[in-house]
């Protein structure tokens, strides 16, 4: 009974779970370290029994101690590599071998010298052995283990995904809105050139410039507090290209990434060179809720617009929109209607018209001042209006004429 107890508050217990497991990890730890320590003792007591080097037993010792370390880094830097690059070495050093072996045929057949010939077949057998390796690896990640199923069904796929983000990005801000909810996966990667292009506006003298740039700097610190993203700044630069944006693009071609940015101009040119391109504003653009012609929607016209008797006003996500018959009432909040809505890979616009009439009809209709005595004169108290109003009017009689 005590022992199901035990189980039972072990399965429901986490804190237990993680004990165990963490020891039951470090005993394994322990365990690999022994048995690597017992595979140098005996490659070393090999070589110390059977002298192979022809040298005194201690050294060869030493040399057989040399050779079982050699092979515990070797087993360690293995367990790095992936089943499919493994898979792809040993397919590699196989065809290199067999390949290695059709040329000493014909070696062995054309060559008379035996010391040349003994060479010539060492060297192309570690040549093409050590060819093989290396492509093979190297090639190894595309193979399609899945399909196999099996053992070979649960190997995942370790490739790295990078972002890069741009200056643009950064200072915008809503990249860390983003990365806050969780829809950036991969590693966010920001290049050290744009961190010192972000630092030179920071410390420009206009007040503007200055702002966006410790902006884009807060922004920085707000996404390396983000748990769930993993920053990396790397030192990777490129100084024969000047521009940034032509820097931005080689990086991403380097690093097999994607670039995040809000230039419109970058993404066209990333584009043209085969780089894929994340634009926050298209994102933003397909989220904001549809505008449909004909509806009202209250703006501040906030300037005058390029043609005549136009106002600019713009929505809280920064969609710019241009009011017809609106340059009067710029500083004011009015309500206009809806005419279009045009959608760019740039953002949106919307157009609208403000009716002076309808809004005179909805505004509840004030008495005009007193300008001056004329007009005061001419207007009688209403009180007076009464008395007037009271008293009986005068008989006009008609004289006749002489």
């Amino acid at each position: 009974m005590s022992i199901a107890k035990s189980y039972k508050r072990w399965v429901r217990d986490p804190a237990a779970r993680k004990a165990v497991s963490a020891g039951y990890r470090e005993g394994l730890s322990v365990d690999l370290i022994l048995v690597r320590i017992l595979l140098v003792l005996i490659v070393s007591s090999i070589c110390y029994l059977l002298r192979p080097f022809g040298l005194a037993a201690q050294f060869d010792a030493a040399v057989g101690a040399a050779i079982g370390l050699a092979i515990v880094v070797f087993e360690w830097r293995l367990r790095q590599v992936s089943l499919k690059r493994l898979i792809g070495a040993a397919i590699g050093s196989v065809l290199g071998i067999f390949g290695a072996y059709l040329f000493a045929l014909v070696i062995r057949h054309s060559i008379a010298e035996e010391h040349t010939r003994s060479f010539l077949e060492i060297l192309i057998m570690l040549l093409m052995s050590y060819v093989g390796l290396i492509v093979g690896a190297n090639k190894g990640d595309l193979l399609n283990l899945t399909a196999l199923g099996g053992v070979f069904g649960g190997e995942k796929q370790n490739r790295k995904t990078y972002k890069i983000l741009d200056t643009s990005v950064i200072i915008d801000g809503r990249i860390a809105d983003i990365g806050e909810t969780g829809f950036l996966d991969g590693t966010i990667v920001i290049p050290q050139f744009v961190l010192r292009e972000l630092q030179l506006v920071a410390d420009s003298s206009d007040s503007l410039k200055r702002n966006r740039g410790r902006r884009g700097l807060d922004i920085l610190q707000r996404l390396q507090k983000t748990a769930c993203m993993q920053i990396q700044i790397i030192e990777d630069d490129f100084p024969a290209v000047r521009e940034v944006d032509l820097k931005l693009i080689e990086l991403a071609k380097l690093y097999e990434g994607k670039i995040i940015t809000n230039d419109f101009n970058l993404n066209k040119v990333a584009q043209l060179q085969g780089v894929e391109v994340l634009n926050i504003n298209e994102l933003a653009n397909s989220l904001k809720p549809i505008v449909l012609p004909g509806e009202t929607m209250k703006v501040f016209i906030l300037k005058e617009g390029k043609e005549y008797n136009q106002g600019v006003a713009y929505l809280d996500d920064g969609t710019m929109v241009v009011v017809d018959n609106a340059r009067k009432m710029i500083g004011k909040t009015i309500e206009v209607s809806v005419t279009s809505v045009l959608q760019t890979t740039a953002g949106k616009m919307i157009f609208g018209k403000w009716d002076e009439r309808a809004s005179m009809r909805s505004e509840p209709r004030v008495a005009a001042p007193l300008v001056n005595g004329a007009a005061a004169s001419s207007l009688q108290p209403v009180s007076e209006t009464r008395k007037l109003q009271s008293q009986p009017a005068p008989i006009m009689v008609e004289r006749p004429a002489e």
